[in-house]
């Protein structure tokens, strides 16, 4: 190593890696050999400089991300087509790999692939090793089903909510729907120049819009997102990086904004500025999670929001949560995922209706 570098090469300066990783924590440990004291090394350049160059995506990188979303999304429309009363979350999962394995020639999930029907969907990384899909899905039930596999080490991250039997009921459809329309909004205000901390505030000021009109919550919209109403029902960030990583590197890198404080927001993987070929998740979402409602509940500043008859219905529906993967253009963006998400679609889909339906456009991708 000393003669290629020193001899060979004729290296001045060796830049090793040296970093934090701003989701898990974990440092990246430096390389280290014999004879390496012969060089000058230097630690604060690099770990930054490769994590900047994963935060935007060539147009090769960004057509084997599309390609993963095609795969992924047509999986998951296997799974929609063949999920019913009684089958076991696990055989949802196994449907869903074997669509990407047959199909796509993928090898391996993304990350842990989550399925969790009823209240275990208010469990936000339910699928792991104590949790592992183990539950069956029952008639009556929503089940979300975070699942993505990964192509040329470059992966998808998708999350389906769906009714087990088929068809949503009349409290499914209205969180669904404000679910649905936080989506919609934040997917048309995705471009350059947008902050992701922005986006966050809007998907909550959205949720909590809809559960407005579901009947959950009473009171003035602004008073509820000033009480930090919004983390209660989303404690995640509206969304990630995706490529290498499912959360990929760069969210929080040298001369980028700090991690929001505030509740919900601190919870974001960036708080960066969007520029055009960034992809990212789109990810807004409702979760029932006891502990987090008893707290808010015992809190008069939050609990005058609540119509406490309405939740006690909507307690067993668990957790909505939609996420697409979108790359961003100079005018906009572009949703790489291509899935049934109008809940008369998910129905139609679920019923034995084709997808993606004919006359609809296929993205840029």
């Amino acid at each position: 190593m000393v003669r290629v570098l020193g001899e060979d090469l004729q290296a001045a300066t060796l830049h090793v890696l040296r970093g934090v990783n701003s989701d898990s924590g974990l440092p990246a440990r430096s390389a280290s050999f014999e004879g390496m004291s012969n060089f000058v090394v230097d630690e604060t350049l690099l770990f930054d400089a490769l994590a900047e160059c994963r935060v935007v995506k060539s147009e090769a990188e960004i057509e084997v991300l599309a390609y993963v979303n095609r795969i992924c999304s047509a999986a998951h429309v296997a799974v929609m087509q063949e999920c019913a009363p009684g089958m076991m979350e696990y055989e949802a999962e196994a449907r869903f790999l074997f669509e990407c394995y047959k199909r796509g020639g993928m090898r391996l999930p993304a990350y842990t692939p989550i399925v969790a029907s009823g209240r275990r969907a208010a469990q936000l990384h339910y699928g792991h090793a104590g949790a592992p899909n183990a539950g069956a899905m029952r008639d009556g039930e929503l089940v979300l089903m975070d699942l993505g596999c990964e192509y040329c080490a470059y992966g998808a991250d998708i999350t389906s909510t769906i009714p087990v039997s088929g068809r949503f009921t009349p409290d499914q459809r209205a969180i669904y729907d404000a679910v649905l329309n936080a989506q919609l909004a934040l997917i048309a205000a995705v471009k350059p120049g947008v902050s992701m901390k922005d986006l966050h505030h809007l998907g909550e000021r959205h949720v909590l819009s809809g559960l407005k009109k579901a009947g959950l919550l009473v009171g003035k919209l602004d008073e509820m997102l000033r009480a930090s109403m919004g983390a209660v029902f989303m404690p995640h960030g509206l969304g990630h990086f995706v490529g290498l990583d499912t959360h990929d590197v760069g969210g929080y890198g040298r001369g980028c904004p700090p991690r929001p404080k505030t509740p919900g927001a601190c919870y974001l993987r960036t708080a960066r500025t969007l520029k055009a070929g960034m992809v990212l998740t789109v990810e807004p979402a409702v979760y029932f999670i006891p502990e987090l409602l008893s707290k808010a509940l015992r809190k008069p500043a939050t609990a005058r929001f609540f119509d406490t008859q309405v939740l006690s219905r909507l307690l067993v529906i668990g957790g909505v949560r939609l996420e697409d993967d979108v790359v961003v253009t100079r005018t906009g963006c572009v949703n790489l995922t291509n899935l049934p998400r109008s809940c008369d679609d998910v129905e139609a889909v679920m019923a034995g209706a084709k997808w993606p339906r004919e006359g609809i456009k296929a993205n840029a991708y």
